[in-house]
């Protein structure tokens, strides 16, 4: 599907993007790993230390790899704090990283994609539409990643390149590790998750994939949700009357 492409992912040594990273490269695309860590023993995709927030990081790292086919925007980092006492220092550095990183990522991305076309797949959220509480910071920064989404999409096309973004919900990864290992607030979270569950990131993965791949070669400017049907639901579907809560996801009796 890849074969004799270079793919860059930001944020690839955990979670989404290592998913990503791994399954890029068992479809033969060449892989480099952008990140402020690096990725685990034995990932066969090459590394670049980078922080997206910086450009001059950015600009050495795509030095190095040269042009990209595809690119996966999935650095990130999240905090919570209370809005009324949520600190400048904490709200300017999640924007630095999540929305200006990947402002810059796919900037940089573009130029040096221009004359060859390609696919760029951002990592947004369903954060991006709601307001969850104490998340402020976080749910601005992925509101604005469908802006961008949209805007590079707009005007990126005409180079043949697609932008597109998917939309995770809870998935379970090392920043959501903590959550995972509750079941009561799984059991109430999972409430409005029509499938029951939380996902894995295999499954945003996939999803990048296919938008980054050829069977997507007529998408751009979309946003695919990846969240078991949880911004379809609005009052929950899960209750005990019809289905009960083992093994970490619901079920019906």
């Amino acid at each position: 599907m890849f074969h004799g492409k270079t793919a860059v992912v930001t944020g690839g040594a955990n979670g989404i993007g290592a998913a990503a990273a791994r399954l890029l490269g068992e479809h033969g695309a060449a892989v480099w790993i952008f990140d402020r860590e690096p990725p685990p023993d034995g990932t066969t995709a090459r590394y670049a230390a980078v922080d997206v927030a910086s450009r001059d990081s950015l600009d050495a790292a795509f030095a190095a790899s040269g042009a990209p086919d595809v690119v996966m925007v999935n650095a990130g980092i999240a905090g919570e704090e209370d809005f009324l006492d949520h600190s400048a220092e904490g709200w300017e550095r999640i924007l630095a990283v999540n929305l200006g990183g990947a402002f810059h990522t796919v900037q940089a991305a573009a130029r040096l994609m221009r004359n060859r076309g390609g696919a760029i797949v951002v990592t947004a959220s369903t954060n991006s539409y709601d307001g969850e509480a104490r998340l402020a910071a976080y749910n601005a920064s992925k509101a604005g990643l469908l802006g961008l989404v949209h805007t590079a999409a707009n005007e990126l096309g005409p180079y043949g390149i697609r932008v597109n973004a998917v939309c995770p919900g809870l998935i379970r990864t090392r920043l959501t590790e903590r959550h995972f290992s509750n079941p009561e607030v799984l059991r109430d979270y999972f409430r409005g998750i029509p499938l029951g569950r939380g996902g894995l990131p295999e499954e945003v993965a996939q999803a990048c994939l296919f938008l980054a791949s050829d069977r997507a070669s007529y998408i751009t400017g979309a946003t695919l949700f990846v969240d078991g049907g949880q911004m379809a639901c609005k009052f929950g579907t899960w209750s005990e009357e019809t289905a009960e809560f083992r093994e970490g996801r619901w079920r019906l009796r």
